[in-house]
């Protein structure tokens, strides 16, 4: 109810604390029946103007409310959500939300994942755990004001036990039982004990504590085992170490085998490459020398055609020539053997110019028959 008050003091004045949490609560009093609180630690805190919207990410994971996690526009009712949570935390001494990670524990809050066990909350009223499920709704809208939890009957009903002079004696340890659970909670957070998905309470981690202590034997034994083959283990280290050397030296010269087999292999490659090229230009040559052929050996054949049919002409004109004839100037021979002659050696004069010579050699003319 204390907090309550002082969050509605603040509430009254459009402030929002923004950090609620057990560590943010603090005794005015000591060795008292019912000491006083105060909240601290405002250094979030922001007011909240009408018309002006406002988002952060801001808190602690655990204690914010689902519209900083979803960053949507924040008001007093964020607050009211880390009430709801600190609510359940002094009834069980849990965390509703807590996760293994900060983003399970965000996860959780987005996706309102919590419950009442049983175990925490087995002796909880209905009227304080709908208390908690109204200010842990995920719509703000539908969240408890202020003025409707101080209005909550879970908290009437507790002031009017509060203000009741004889309260039973089982009742009142009820009541230190819950200053308890904040108490372990708020020593439990400070602590280098890891979190998990609950707070642990003192009497649990006690027992831990014992069957760790029975155990102590077994583990005196196993130090014992462990001693006797740490000289195992020390030769297999050593054996694995000369392994390790020896397959260092083979990978080694494997390495530079096949080093030297990539140099090969290169070497092979620019020479088929320059095979190649040598072979497509010869190919070429070759082309343009058969084309060459082509064109003398076409060239020669007309030409021996042509000469084909002027011997023939000659020898129709020789032989209408008259066969006693005479010499003209020519002792002891005929006109026809002078005159085959000068034909004979004419032609080849002229077959020479025209095929270079290289296609008369062994070639004899005669124009004698």
């Amino acid at each position: 109810q204390q907090i309550l008050e002082g969050v509605n003091y603040l509430h009254t004045r459009k402030i929002a604390h923004f950090d609620l949490k057990p560590e943010n609560i603090m005794l005015l009093d000591k060795n008292v029946a019912l000491p006083r609180i105060k909240l601290i630690d405002f250094g979030l805190a922001h007011t909240i103007e009408a018309g002006v919207e406002f988002k952060n990410i801001l808190g602690t994971p655990e204690f914010v409310a689902p519209e900083i996690v979803n960053y949507e526009p924040l008001g007093l009712e964020a607050d009211m959500w880390s009430v709801g949570v600190i609510t359940y935390i002094l009834l069980s001494g849990a965390s509703p939300f807590l996760g293994e990670t900060k983003q399970d524990t965000l996860g959780n809050i987005s996706a309102v994942n919590y419950e009442f066990d049983e175990e925490f909350f087995g002796h909880t009223s209905h009227l304080a755990k709908k208390f908690i499920s109204q200010l842990l709704e995920k719509d703000k809208r539908k969240r408890l004001t202020i003025q409707d939890a101080l209005n909550h009957p879970w908290i009437k009903s507790n002031e009017l036990r509060e203000e009741n002079k004889t309260q039973e004696p089982k009742k009142r340890e009820r009541r230190q039982l819950k200053t308890k659970r904040l108490r372990e909670y708020t020593i439990k957070c400070h602590s280098s004990m890891p979190p998990n998905n609950t707070y642990v309470n003192f009497e649990r981690f006690a027992q831990v504590v014992e069957d760790i202590d029975q155990m102590e034997g077994s583990f005196f034994s196993l130090a014992a085992a462990h001693d006797s083959l740490q000289e195992d283990i020390d030769a297999l280290v050593s054996i694995y170490n000369e392994k390790e050397a020896w397959y260092k030296e083979e990978s080694e010269a494997v390495r530079h085998e096949l080093s030297q087999i990539r140099y090969e292999f290169r070497k092979v490659e620019a020479s088929k490459r320059s095979l190649q090229d040598d072979m497509q230009t010869f190919s070429r040559s070759l082309a343009a020398v058969s084309e060459r052929f082509q064109e003398r050996q076409g060239h020669f054949d007309a030409l021996q055609l042509e000469l084909s049919n002027e011997l023939k002409w000659v020898q129709e004109a020789v032989g209408s020539l008259p066969a006693d004839g005479g010499g003209g100037g020519y002792p002891n021979c005929s006109f026809t053997t002078v005159f085959n002659n000068d034909v004979n050696e004419a032609l080849k004069e002229l077959l020479s110019r025209s095929c270079g010579g290289e296609l008369l050699s062994g070639i004899n003319l005669d124009l004698t028959e």
